[in-house]
């Protein structure tokens, strides 16, 4: 019964293979609690008997005692409910049992990033140690892989890509006339982001350099591993912690998301309007990017209250 449902939001509503995943985990282990004796799929009319407001709640209070966190099983009960939902409309299910169930409360903490001085103080330097390279080496180039990991961050922050989108990059998804990245975020939805005038300039200058080293036009990756292969994810975190540790000003974690992160961020404080922010994110609410504004009123209040009269502390 439930590989239709699988089978419904692969194909059909073309869900990445790590939501498909996930879906089909909560559901194996939703049955597996409420019949434990049973293994493998089951038929629409045990999911009936089993699919009841009690069981959703002693399923949510088992994992909580077994150590996940309301996160967690948030993630398990919204992919359960979409399941309800789906079975309701294929008049397998009168009503969703999970909308009458109270999820766990959590805790939701706001995004890390970056200062803006940290990331400008990161190009400086790194553009600086590689002319310097490119002075030392006998053709007068800059080593291709410094030049690749600096474009990598560049691109990350520059952009507000994510990791999957980076690696699913091609040469023709830069539009030089237009300035702008053609880019395909969830749920394959395609959107364009545009780029400043500055960072095409280097990006330019980079596609000129990976012609020149790998011989590939516009139909080959933007990014490529050190044996022309399509980048990985873990490739990308590699390169992004190598990138920034020990550089000043980068403290906890170094990864692409808080790159992305930091854009917003700092896209935010400058003044942009948070609609514009959420086209340039790819997010399909308004709620995943007004979490950034939470960031923007920590940062504040601190200056407000660091720079209050009544705040400062009398001798």
């Amino acid at each position: 019964m439930e590989d239709l449902f699988i089978e419904y939001i692969s194909v059909q509503r073309r869900y990445s293979p790590r939501t498909v995943a996930l879906y089909r985990g909560a559901i194996e282990s939703f049955r597996d609690f409420a019949l434990p004796e049973t293994k493998g799929t089951i038929e629409a009319e045990q999911w009936q008997q089993i699919l009841t407001p009690n069981l959703i709640r002693g399923f949510i209070a088992r994992g909580l005692e077994d150590g996940l966190s309301p996160r967690t099983m948030n993630l398990q009960l919204s992919a359960l409910s979409s399941y309800c939902n789906w079975m309701v409309r294929n008049s397998l299910l009168e009503s969703n049992p999970v909308r009458k169930v109270f999820r766990p409360k959590e805790d939701r903490p706001l995004p890390q990033f970056y200062t803006q001085a940290s990331m400008d103080g990161y190009f400086s330097e790194s553009s600086a140690q590689g002319a310097q390279d490119a002075k030392a080496a006998d053709d007068g180039k800059e080593p291709f892989c410094e030049l690749r990991e600096r474009m990598i961050i560049l691109i990350l922050y520059s952009t507000g890509m994510r990791r999957a989108e980076l690696c699913g990059l091609k040469v023709s998804d830069f539009d030089a006339g237009r300035k702008v990245f053609r880019v395909t975020g969830k749920g394959d939805k395609p959107r364009e982001i545009p780029v400043p005038d500055r960072i095409c300039e280097e990006v330019l200058l980079y596609l000129k350099r990976v012609e020149e080293e790998t011989g590939c036009g516009d139909s080959g990756w933007f990014f490529v591993t050190d044996k022309g292969k399509q980048l990985y994810p873990a490739f990308v975190n590699n390169v992004v912690k190598h990138a920034l540790s020990g550089v000043e000003g980068f403290t906890g974690k170094k990864s692409p998301h808080v790159l992305r992160h930091s854009l917003a961020t700092h896209l935010l404080n400058n003044g942009a309007d948070i609609n514009s922010i959420k086209e340039v994110l790819g997010h399909s609410s308004l709620a995943a990017t007004q979490v950034y504004t939470h960031n923007s009123f920590e940062q504040l209040k601190e200056i407000y209250l660091t720079a209050h009269p009544r705040a400062k502390k009398r001798k």
